[in-house]
């Protein structure tokens, strides 16, 4: 015998086996229970068990001998909560008719029990009989008036493809208590089965902004902007979203919409805004130039990592967005932090940077120089470094050995276009040496 044979067989075995307990438990019971009792008060001694032992056929997929059970504690205790879940049991089972006829022995026409006509309805449906299913759940609408009912309606007529009508029911439930699950309905409804996008758009858009942005109109919203490619709705949807749950998923859909859009201002307002991500803010403000910011970011960023590149970066950024370039008080900080990052870091990048500083504002020209060819040990062609080495030989008085470098760099491709190299390259060479003063005699 194969494997699902022999779980068929130990099922059967089990459901026979249950079944046997049951009436032997039964059979030493008292009279059935005809008082009225709590959900919570014992009707008989082996109610328990029994409860157990029927909640253990659900879970292994024994409808029918769990509704069994079920409707024994019903008819032991007259708890109709059993007599539900004897009944719900059957519908997972399929037995649809004799939910039906279950109903109608119950009620006897009567429409005393919501519950149990909504069960029938539903047997109905599945069953495709639809007109007595509408009749029935017609009739269970006008007795209720529960928006759930206006719900099971409104089905019956989608399924009869009366969308027109479905739709009054729907928006009727609706304007009872504006519940979010029957507006998504609508919605649906709307869109898909009459063709009304911009109305099934507009109803959803109007409950935002009257009773917020919950996952469930926010997800439809979502999937309804995506379908017509609607950028803007979509990012107006995201930033609803995120401002109620501050949801990192959603964020990051927020920054890939304004990276798409190609919005920076506004990508970097929000990633500063909300402290999302910071090393993408540095990132933006150094390719916006913003460097005061860019500088303030790096600062942050090292603070709470303590990764020596975000020092470096601190030091470059500090500089470059200073307002007053020959500011001491800055150069100190700068040169402090470009000292500490080259004790940790051998990065050429941070060598240059730190011997410029020390040579343009002449704090320590040899001392810069010495930094300068550090740098170039790393890289021997770079433009910028030479560049930086010849500025040294300009600011000592060297001309011959200044303008010997400059013409060196101008032959290498595309650096004779950079502005600080066309600036530097005029006035080394139109450098005039140093005269040397005369000894006194």
């Amino acid at each position: 015998m194969n494997a699902q044979g022999l779980l068929m067989k130990s099922k059967s075995m089990y459901k026979n086996i249950v079944i046997f307990i049951v009436l032997l438990l039964l059979a030493g019971c008292s009279a059935t229970q005809k008082t009225a009792l709590k959900p919570s008060q014992k009707a008989f001694e082996q109610e328990d068990f029994i409860i157990l032992l029927a909640l253990r056929a659900e879970q292994v997929n024994e409808y029918n001998a769990s509704s069994s059970m079920y409707n024994t504690l019903y008819e032991k205790s007259g708890k109709k909560e059993y007599l539900y879940r004897s009944l719900q049991n059957d519908l997972q089972s399929k037995n649809d008719e004799k939910v039906i006829k279950r109903v109608d022995e119950i009620t006897e026409g009567s429409f005393s029990d919501y519950k149990l006509i909504r069960l029938k309805i539903l047997a109905l449906s599945r069953l495709g009989r639809l007109e007595e299913a509408k009749t029935t759940a017609i009739m269970l609408v006008e007795l209720s008036d529960e928006s759930n009912d206006y719900l099971i309606v409104s089905n019956v007529y989608i399924r009869l493809g009366k969308y027109n009508t479905a739709l009054k029911y729907l928006e009727s439930a609706y304007a009872k208590d504006f519940n979010e699950k029957i507006l998504d309905t609508i919605s649906v409804l709307l869109y898909v089965n009459l063709d009304r996008k911009k109305d099934a758009i507009a109803q959803l858009e109007s409950h935002t902004l009257m009773h917020g942005c919950s996952k469930t109109i926010c997800t439809r919203l979502i999937s309804f902007y995506s379908e017509q490619n609607n950028i803007d709705g979509l990012l107006s949807i995201y930033i609803k979203m995120y401002a109620q749950h501050k949801d990192v998923k959603i964020a990051n859909q927020i920054v890939q919409i304004y990276g798409y859009k190609k919005d920076y201002a506004k990508l970097m307002d929000f990633l500063q805004e909300n402290q999302i991500d910071n090393k993408l803010l540095l990132q933006l403000y150094i390719q916006e130039k913003k460097y005061k910011e860019a500088y303030l970011v790096a600062d942050k960023l090292y603070e709470e990592t303590r990764q020596i590149k975000f020092l470096g970066q601190s030091a470059i950024f500090e500089y470059e967005g200073a307002s007053d370039k020959n500011d001491n008080k800055m150069h100190e900080s700068v040169l402090k932090k470009l000292m500490k990052v080259i004790s940790e870091e051998q990065n050429p990048l941070y060598y240059n940077y730190l011997g410029y500083l020390l040579i343009d504002h002449e704090i320590d020209i040899k001392k810069g120089m010495k930094y300068i060819k550090t740098a170039l040990g790393y890289n021997p062609g770079s433009e910028y470094y030479l560049d930086s080495l010849a500025w040294g030989y300009y600011k000592l008085g060297n001309c011959a050995k200044a303008r010997k470098i400059m013409n060196k760099i101008m032959k290498i491709e595309g650096a004779s276009s950079e502005a600080e190299v066309i600036q530097h390259n005029k006035m080394i060479q139109m450098c005039k040496p140093k005269k040397k003063k005369g000894k006194k005699k």
